[in-house]
């Protein structure tokens, strides 16, 4: 979908929005809240895992600042 037909879609939905009683409009608010918080509860998983996985490949190490400071002086 072009930028253009997202715009039109989104300034429907603000539209629609406009139009809703306010308790109705506070019911969407709270819904895409938490779709968002869901979203981004599951990319902070899958970093973790990502982090996980490259600590078993031996990508990554464990050290204190003072050992990552040292290792970039090297």
């Amino acid at each position: 979908m072009n930028g253009s037909a997202q715009s039109m879609i989104f300034q429907d939905l603000i539209d629609a929005e406009e139009t809703m009683l306010l308790d109705d409009q506070a019911m969407l608010v709270d819904r895409i809240n938490k779709r968002i918080q869901e979203k981004r509860r599951a990319e902070l998983l899958a970093e973790v895992q990502e982090a996980r996985d490259a600590f078993i490949r031996g990508e990554v190490k464990r050290g204190r600042f003072e050992d990552l400071m040292k290792d970039l002086r090297d």
